[in-house]
């Protein structure tokens, strides 16, 4: 507590200097303490840690709930429990929550929820992203029906935020009750091994590994600083709001890219690690994979080309095959989405052999419809690289030339057909090695313009930067509608 001399100018000053500290340490110095022993840091070293040094402008510290009922006037602690404002990620600025749960552990109250709602209407206001650092287990019961209301604000700005600015949750405790879903109403959600994990209920036991099986989650990282150090990463590849354009970054050599020319297996249906091809192609150490492992057949990443954000999917033949099941969709089209909003163009490397036997029941159709409907309602520049099979649906799913994909390339080693030559042959009593020869190739989809150029694969990052270049202003309108109706 405050004993400067409120008379006067100079002790109005120290009275503010000692509130202020007071608000960083709002539970006392054994919370620090204990927060520092566990190996974490607390919500405002969060932030601070995050953010550029000394830009943080942090809104509303001084705060304290308003609640009387069951003794809750006895325990009124500056910010309950959420530190607000804004500051700036290399150079670029950024809106910020950072929930402390070391006050009602973490638990939402009417002040706490006024203050998250002040922050996401500010960056919907100033077009700026928001990243929420989440640390805490549901509402305030003791506080009624209010902390409800506060999360319906909530949630309603996060979805109004959906598709306007970039929202990225860091997951650094056990998150569970109403606040779970904020984390999932996020963009890109990013947890730490064995520290957090998100649930509905409390008593429920998740993790950082069920998040990421699920689908949940995004990126796992090693620890609460390379966490906010990945946040500050995925910024770099996405611009402050949809209307904005990402800055470009230095372009950093590839490799030669010769040893593309060898990296498709003689053998027909031989395993290799989709994501080497993808090294080869964008530029040195911008590939950033997303869910790498939920569903692991499809991959979904960012990088940069020549300096550019791009969006990249791709079948993986390292599991199942590479075929598209329910999961694999869901992951595909969520991610173009997301791409798709925020104006990066898209890229889709295609060994597609199929989808995978309907093991999942009826719903297994709802769900990968999903892919087909964000692929062709994506309105971005697409170009897609066929470098193997692309065989029936699910080459159409991957990136056909008429399902609106801007410009196909395919290497000699695609083999593009309504199947592949040995079921094609016990339906038309051909031999597959004719089939091959005759139609089980690129050259037959290039003579009806289905694929724009066969390239050698060495030859793949040029024809990409130079399709990203002629696709840089691409313009494209749709019929007039609130939203597509995709299969939810």
């Amino acid at each position: 507590m405050t004993t400067a001399d409120t008379s006067t100018t100079a002790g109005k000053i120290a009275d503010l200097k000692q509130r202020l500290a007071d608000a960083r340490t709002p539970v006392g110095e054994d919370a620090v303490r204990a927060t520092h022993d566990a190996g974490r840091f607390t919500a405002h070293e969060r932030v601070e840690a995050l953010l550029d040094k000394g830009s943080f402008v942090e809104i509303d510290a001084l705060v304290r709930h308003r609640a009387t009922a069951f003794k809750l006037d006895k325990s009124r602690p500056l910010t309950d429990g959420v530190v607000t404002g804004h500051g700036t990620i290399d150079g670029r600025p950024v809106c910020i929550f950072s929930q402390d749960s070391t006050i009602f552990d973490g638990q939402l109250g009417e002040a706490t929820g006024e203050k998250m709602v002040k922050v996401l209407e500010l960056a919907m206001k100033s077009g700026t992203p928001v990243i929420g650092l989440y640390d805490g287990t549901g509402v305030r019961a003791k506080e009624g029906i209010v902390t409800l209301e506060m999360f319906s604000r909530i949630y309603r700005l996060q979805a109004q935020a959906s598709g306007v600015v970039p929202h990225i949750a860091v997951v650094l405790g056990k998150v569970s009750g109403s606040q779970s879903h904020g984390v999932a109403l996020s963009d890109v959600v990013i947890n730490v091994a064995g520290q957090s994990g998100v649930c509905m209920h409390a008593s429920e036991e998740r993790s950082s590994v069920s998040d990421a099986t699920s689908g949940l989650s995004h990126i796992t990282a090693t620890d609460e600083q390379s966490a906010l150090d990945l946040a500050a990463e995925l910024l770099t590849y996405l611009p402050s709001n949809n209307r904005a354009i990402t800055p470009e970054a230095e372009s950093t050599a590839a490799r030669d890219g010769h040893s593309l020319d060898v990296a498709i297996p003689d053998a027909r249906d031989e395993a290799f690690d989709i994501t080497q091809i993808i090294a080869e192609v964008v530029d040195n150490d911008s590939l950033l994979e997303l869910q790498p492992v939920h569903a692991p057949n499809i991959c979904t990443c960012f990088a940069r080309i020549d300096g550019r954000s791009v969006g990249i999917i791709a079948n993986q033949p390292t599991e199942k095959g590479g075929q598209l099941d329910a999961d694999a969709a869901e992951k595909a089209a969520r991610f173009i989405r997301l791409c798709n909003t925020y104006n990066l163009p898209l890229i889709s490397f295609v060994d597609a052999p199929g989808f995978a036997p309907d093991t999942d029941g009826p719903g297994a159709v709802r769900r990968t419809a999903k892919l087909f409907s964000a692929s062709a309602d994506a309105s971005v520049g697409k170009i897609a690289v066929i470098v193997r099979r692309a065989f029936g649906s699910a080459y159409l799913a991957m990136g056909a030339k008429r399902m609106g994909t801007d410009l196909v390339f395919a290497w000699p080693t695609a083999q593009i057909a309504v199947s592949d030559a040995v079921a094609l042959s016990e339906i038309t009593g051909v031999d597959a090695a004719q089939l091959e020869e005759d139609i089980v190739n690129p050259y037959a989809a290039a003579e009806r313009g289905l694929v724009d150029a066969v390239i050698a694969p060495s030859h793949t990052r040029k024809q990409l930067i130079e399709g990203l270049r002629l696709l840089e202003r691409k313009v494209e309108d749709g019929y007039p509608r609130k939203n597509n109706n995709i299969q939810l």
